[in-house]
């Protein structure tokens, strides 16, 4: 088993450390380990101890003897008496750590870092109501349960994705006696939003504002209810807290809408997604090239050019500016809209701007143009394509080919798919074959041009 992830190994190990813990690794049986530790003669500071118990975490048995050795010296710290009692909990080795926590107490050094180590390493081996009895008897042991021991244990059910109805039940008897804080219901809503609890994060969201009103400080919180409402599709809801916090001068900041917009971005939602832009914008939060593209992303899924062009076209006002991806997302938009001449204009555009279209875009828009009566701007993309060495060009090369041949284009045919020959770009069997087709009608002429493109197609 791994180090926990609140004691990693240290950055720096000192080579006494380093001997010590290479003796631990190589003993078979802790006989004997006692005498091997004292030959070294180094002596176990309490740093020394809590450096070796680092390292130890897959060796616990050895880590049992070396920490007796060690105390047969020096009187222990409580830290590494904690790292003790964590090495054990996180070995399931419960017994021997629960026998570490009665030597703790009986020493004076037991505190809440203890059980909060206590309330993980049971919640990790999924036993969560072995962690809730923990909690029950911190105070026989002189520490006394409180509202960050509270959160600890919800934190380390939710954490470890333990029982939500245990944390719930477990929540609901408590605050009798101690009370919640802002950090309690961060935690909780945090444990409905994993679990998209929409109607619990609702009651809890409203037992917050009873009891601790509205704060700045719990915008965390505010933000998980909202992401919660998003991503069950209460969007109406969303807005209207989100109204309400601004109105409380509690808004969530960038992070929150752009998340929220990635959501709708999935959902497809872009009339609610204009929503909460509005309120993000009239709340004077600034945009960045991230959220842009979200929402232009937002908008050309949904066929909306127009929105995206003016989302595009504002952009430079709050000091954004368009990257290639954004150009692609509106080129890619206008193209499976068949918006032909936009299109071709946008195109023009984005390699001004040296935004290039990406090779499938380009494939795409070039039978599009085809299919549009602007064979010309296709073939102004396919050579845009060769002179600026974009690639792959198989599939534009195969569009082109058969775009020119549904228009009887033969002798560009021609040229061109020879050009690509000898640029060893792959030419589709079926690219072939509709030219076979439509050549073999025109008589012996154009079928001896055929057969050599053919010899040559066949040769590459």
């Amino acid at each position: 088993m791994a180090e926990s992830q609140t004691n990693p190994k240290p950055k720096g190990i000192s080579p006494d450390a380093k001997t010590l813990h290479q003796i631990l690794s190589a003993a078979a049986a802790p006989e004997g380990l006692a005498a091997a530790l004292s030959a070294t003669g180094i002596p176990p500071t309490p740093e020394l101890v809590q450096d070796v118990l680092r390292l130890s975490y897959s060796n616990p048995t050895a880590a049992i003897e070396f920490f007796r050795w060690a105390g047969l010296t020096n009187k222990h710290s409580a830290l590494s008496w904690n790292l003790m009692v964590d090495l054990l909990g996180n070995n399931s080795m419960f017994e021997p750590m629960w026998d570490a926590i009665r030597s703790m107490r009986n020493e004076g050094v037991l505190s809440l870092p203890t059980f909060i180590s206590v309330f993980g390493s049971y919640c990790s081996a999924g036993r969560v109501k072995e962690a809730i009895m923990s909690f029950e008897v911190m105070d026989r042991y002189g520490v006394p349960p409180d509202v960050a021991a509270m959160n600890a244990l919800l934190s380390a059910i939710y954490g470890e994705g333990g029982s939500t109805t245990l944390a719930v039940e477990f929540f609901e008897k408590t605050k009798v006696k101690i009370s919640p804080d802002g950090d309690t219901f961060l935690i909780l809503l945090e444990g409905c939003e994993r679990e998209g609890n929409v109607a619990k994060a609702k009651t809890t969201f409203g037992e917050m504002v009873v009891r601790l009103g509205w704060s700045k400080e719990n915008i965390l919180a505010y933000s998980s209810l909202l992401m919660t409402l998003v991503r069950g599709r209460e969007l109406e809801e969303a807005i209207k807290f989100l109204l309400v916090m601004k109105g409380k001068n509690c808004l969530p900041g960038l992070k929150f809408f752009y998340n929220a917009l990635d959501v709708l971005l999935k959902q497809n939602d872009s009339t609610h997604a204009i929503a909460l832009w509005d309120i993000m914008m009239d709340s004077g939060i600034m945009p960045n090239l991230m959220i842009y593209n979200t929402i232009i992303g937002i908008l050309c899924n949904a066929g909306d050019a127009d929105k995206a062009f003016r989302f595009l076209d504002e952009m430079v006002f709050y000091g954004v500016f368009a990257d290639s991806f954004t150009y692609n997302m509106i080129f890619q938009c206008l193209v499976k809209h068949k918006k032909v001449h936009e299109a071709g204009q946008f195109f023009i555009e984005m390699i001004k701007n040296e935004c290039p279209p990406t090779p499938s875009n380009c494939a795409a828009a070039i039978a599009m143009c085809f299919e549009g009566d602007d064979p010309e701007m296709a073939i102004e993309i396919w050579s845009y394509m060769i002179e600026n060495s974009l690639s792959p060009v198989d599939e534009s090369a195969n569009a082109l080919l058969i775009g020119l041949c549904n228009l009887h284009r033969f002798s560009e045919y021609r040229r061109f798919a020879e050009d690509m020959l000898d640029r060893r770009v792959k030419i589709h069997e079926s690219t072939m074959e509709k030219l076979k087709n439509a050549r073999y009608k025109d008589g012996r002429s154009a079928r001896d041009t055929y057969d050599n493109l053919l010899k040559r197609w066949k040769a590459s």
